[in-house]
């Protein structure tokens, strides 16, 4: 049988619409679309680089209450409302995921919020010991 858990981050967001920040099923991470919020104080920078750091300290913070991290992500989505502000991101982006090497996709659509202009969504996998012990 397939163990699942839910992730909750704190945000008011996940109360206000119903979902987690992540679930954990078998040796599989499913991390929701995630922002630049600082869940703690809900706020969130102005600046779109400062926003995509902010994002990948959720992500991280997400990834390791599942029990993996950036390194066992397979897959990201990239959404960003501006498709100019992706070039500003890059290196962040390369930082974070370059030794990594995560299948990507990189879309420009309308975020939830005005405020929001950077936005990422994982799928990972739980190392090997600890997805074994999940099944």
């Amino acid at each position: 049988m397939t163990q699942r858990r839910v992730i909750l981050s704190g945000s008011a967001f996940e109360e206000e619409i119903g979902y987690a920040r992540a679930v954990v099923d078998g040796d599989r991470v499913y991390l929701s679309g995630t922002t630049g919020f600082d869940y703690a104080t809900m706020t969130i920078p102005e600046d779109v680089v400062e926003q995509a750091e902010q994002c990948l300290r959720n992500v991280r913070a997400a990834l390791a209450e599942a029990g993996c991290s950036l390194s066992d992500v397979v897959r990201v989505r990239y959404l960003l409302p501006h498709r100019e502000d992706f070039a500003r991101c890059r290196p962040v982006l390369r930082r974070h995921f370059g030794p990594v090497r995560p299948a990507a996709t990189m879309l420009v659509c309308g975020l939830a919020d005005p405020r929001m202009r950077f936005e990422i969504e994982v799928d990972a996998r739980l190392p090997a010991a600890e997805g074994a012990a999940g099944r």
